[in-house]
């Protein structure tokens, strides 16, 4: 089994300090075997905030795979946001837009969906889905796989389809090729679980979609600030989600959700068995 943590839209530049630390612990407590940070280090891009999310993410444990989000480019200098637009991203946080970590049980790729010529939308290229194949062909059936953006493939219910990552239908036919399993993101700051089947009619695949809300931002959107415990096995996942506590001022356990891998399909698990409507 391997335990992923799962942040999304940390937001340096509008944060609630008495987050960080007691976050910061309970990650070390839960021991992850990877951190995945779907996106949003920053408010504005910029340097200062940069600054700060790499100095909070030095204190945590790793491998970390970090992917940029939109608010990761700049949003109103024009050279930077055209010429320059993953700059101070790379500078401060990694140079390596698409990062990976393999191991013998799971391999999770990290995808840049940030784009400069769009405000908050994101999209994939044929050549980083062309990518994702070939890192992902030849591997052992028994390897999780798992693909981190910060736009997501689906959307908890009652969101706008705009708020897909563009290209969703072309790189899912190519995940379904492959046997992609899971799909991490962020954005929305709602956290949502769900399997692929209602959005994508590919036959004989359905994909999990775990989202993150956002652990550390004041930006909530209705939903307090939370983060992602995954549970990962070859046919089963679990999803912890964890919530902060403003009168006990900690991150409590909100609810556990539990889905089971037939073939290549995920569904939720409900009392032990599969859930119906695939």
């Amino acid at each position: 089994m391997r335990t992923l943590v799962h942040l999304s839209d940390l937001h340096f530049g509008r944060v609630d300090p008495a987050l960080l630390d007691p976050l910061r612990n309970l990650i070390h407590e839960l021991a992850p075997d990877v951190v995945v940070v779907s996106g949003d280090l920053t408010q504005r891009a910029k340097s200062e905030q940069f600054e700060e999310a790499r100095a909070w993410l030095d204190t945590l444990p790793g491998p970390q795979i970090v992917v940029p989000g939109n608010h990761d480019i700049s949003l109103y200098n024009v050279f930077r946001r055209f010429v320059l637009p993953l700059e101070r991203y790379k500078r401060y946080i990694t140079d390596d837009l698409d990062p990976v970590y393999i191991d013998d049980e799971i391999a999770v790729l990290g995808v840049n969906t940030a784009r400069s010529l769009t405000v908050k939308d994101g999209r994939l290229n044929k050549e980083q889905v062309e990518k994702i194949r070939t890192t992902l062909a030849g591997l052992d059936p028994k390897i999780t796989r798992v693909v981190v953006t910060h736009h997501p493939f689906d959307l908890p219910p009652g969101s706008e389809d705009d708020d897909l990552v563009d290209r969703a239908g072309m790189a899912m036919q190519a995940f379904s090729e492959v046997g992609v399993d899971l799909l991490m993101a962020g954005h929305m700051h709602v956290s949502h679980a769900a399997n692929t089947s209602a959005r994508y009619k590919i036959s004989e695949y359905a994909a999990l979609v775990v989202q993150a809300g956002t652990a550390t931002s004041t930006r909530g959107r209705g939903e307090v600030n939370s983060f992602n415990v995954l549970r990962i096995e070859n046919q089963r996942i679990e999803v912890d989600r964890y919530g902060w506590d403003t009168v006990h001022g900690k991150f409590q356990l909100l609810n556990t959700e539990k889905f089971l891998r037939s073939g290549n399909i995920w569904s939720e698990a409900v009392d032990g068995m599969l859930a119906a409507g695939i």
